[in-house]
């Protein structure tokens, strides 16, 4: 069975895409540090944390997160330390010119767990899949098939728009790659202004 009210979540989601978040911080700070190619890796851990919360919200842990939302409390400033230890990361990283040879200071891994990480431990992200998006199956009927269509179709836009960022950032990027540590000081500002703007906007009393 088809999710029921199919164009509204593509609407919701894709907001959600465009708004600047935690994740698009990040790939677009990977990008003007090390090029959209390894930022590819940053993506591809951003939609693996997605589909384990998907998992794990929707069919395992949504009643713990309704009994306990201090959970949240504590994964917002898990997610916010990290982000921080990001921008002492790229402040702190090697300068050096993109035309270089030496540009393999981070693994694919390393670029993965970054967001991985990022988005594993986004709060909001936790609140979407256990609250918006169950909303969009119709539980009396197929409940995988309708899962898998609405979760397919929030990887792949996220993983299109997350690229989208990354361009936007490569292009922004040419007439900078002769400065590279003014890139490592945009890139750890903008990271360091996303941290406080979560810690002081983002409150999860309840679920």
């Amino acid at each position: 069975m088809f999710p029921t009210d199919y164009i509204i979540f593509l609407q919701i989601i894709l907001f959600l895409f465009i708004s600047p978040g935690p994740p698009r911080v990040v790939i677009v700070s990977h990008t003007l540090n090390y090029g959209l190619n390894r930022s590819v890796w940053t993506a591809l851990g951003d939609i693996s944390a997605n589909t384990i919360q998907a998992i794990l919200v929707v069919f395992l842990i949504g009643s713990f997160l309704s009994d306990n939302p201090q959970v949240l409390y504590y994964l917002k400033w898990a997610g916010i330390f990290y982000i921080v230890y990001l921008a002492y990361d790229t402040f702190t990283s090697k300068i050096r010119s993109f035309n270089s040879k030496d540009q393999h200071l981070k693994s694919p891994l390393s670029f993965y767990k970054d967001g991985l990480l990022v988005a594993g431990l986004s709060p909001k992200a936790i609140l979407f899949f256990g609250t918006i998006f169950p909303t969009f199956i119709n539980f009396g009927s197929n409940i995988i098939s309708q899962f898998l269509i609405l979760l397919i179709t929030y990887v792949v836009l996220d993983f299109l728009t997350l690229m989208i960022y990354g361009l936007a950032a490569e292009k922004i990027s040419l007439w900078l790659r002769s400065k590279p540590k003014l890139l490592n000081t945009i890139s750890a500002c903008v990271l360091l202004i996303l941290a406080v703007y979560i810690a002081a906007t983002q409150n999860f009393s309840s679920f």
